[in-house]
């Protein structure tokens, strides 16, 4: 059995337009605060994970997209870049391990530079009409856990009242597409749309049969 994401996507789809408008809005609203421009790849260079919705469907745009060397080429910067995240993440763990300040370690990790595989020697994102959520809406004020987080290189200030994007609300809403989306494929990897996974590892992953727990008992997923 081959499962059909498409529906799914469509949803995410229209979640990520949803976020570009809201973007927009704040844009509009500060436009000496919102610095964004071409060129400017400070979010590019932010760890952050995705949802299993976001994963499959930047993997599917991925696979659409490249072939050939151009497509290896990307494979090995991602490979690189996720064995960088995994080292980070790795020491993050035994810190925690250890008893050290947990908000500590993930301020600290919220400071970590790690260049996204996905941009190019020209400083551009090569997938950035699918882009994630969050590298659409990085430079606005977002309330992430009840906190204001903004990009250092905006002009917004501290201690003054902005518009902001519910970023918590957004990813309740990713999770809700990803369960959903699991729950459909009649997965027996149950847990699945609860794993995060960073922009590196989405392309590397071969979403097929087997990974998503839909394959038959025997492996031959033509059978089912």
């Amino acid at each position: 059995m081959k499962f059909d994401a498409g529906e799914f996507f469509k949803t995410y789809e229209a979640l990520a337009q949803k976020a570009d408008e809201a973007f927009l809005r704040i844009k509009q609203a500060y436009p000496q605060e919102v610095v964004c421009e071409p060129g400017c790849t400070d979010c590019c260079f932010a760890l952050f994970d995705l949802t299993l919705i976001e994963a499959m469907y930047l993997n599917h745009q991925f696979n659409a997209n490249f072939s050939g060397q151009e497509r290896s080429t990307l494979l090995e910067k991602a490979n690189e870049a996720d064995r960088k995240i995994y080292k980070r993440k790795r020491d993050a763990y035994r810190r925690r391990q250890k008893g050290e300040d947990e908000t500590l370690i993930v301020e600290e990790m919220a400071k970590e530079r790690i260049r996204c595989p996905l941009l190019n020697e020209s400083d551009r994102c090569d997938l950035y009409p699918y882009r994630p959520i969050a590298c659409r809406i990085y430079g606005a004020p977002l309330s992430i856990g009840g906190q204001g987080r903004t990009c250092g290189k905006t002009g917004f200030q501290a201690g003054v009242q902005y518009t902001t994007i519910n970023m918590d609300a957004i990813h309740d809403q990713l999770m809700r597409i990803s369960g959903e989306m699991v729950k459909a494929m009649g997965s027996r990897h149950v847990k699945m749309a609860d794993v995060l996974v960073p922009v590196s590892m989405a392309l590397i992953t071969d979403y097929n049969e087997e990974y998503l727990g839909i394959a038959s008992a025997g492996g031959d997923s033509e059978q089912e």
